[in-house]
């Protein structure tokens, strides 16, 4: 699960514009990255594209931690 946390973090961090080393897996997309609901929408798009995977948009609501997008990702792959 390593490599797909260091995936994950790179989406975050191209979409974003953060510092990669301040990602962890508790790392809560709107409360601490302060993502709205656009970069929320380009943040899924690009986890979608990245893992080749479709996340539907009840699943992607779910989705508030970088833990939570691990999981989902652990699960379909």
């Amino acid at each position: 699960m390593s490599d797909y946390l260091q995936m994950v973090k790179e989406v975050i961090a191209d979409v974003l514009k953060v510092d990669i080393d301040n990602i962890t897996p508790e790392t809560r997309f709107i409360e601490d990255l302060k993502a709205d609901s656009m970069d929320q929408f380009f943040l899924i798009d690009g986890f979608c594209e990245k893992f080749d995977v479709t996340i539907s948009d009840d699943d992607a609501r779910e989705i508030r931690t970088v833990q939570d997008i691990l999981d989902y990702i652990d699960s379909k792959l």
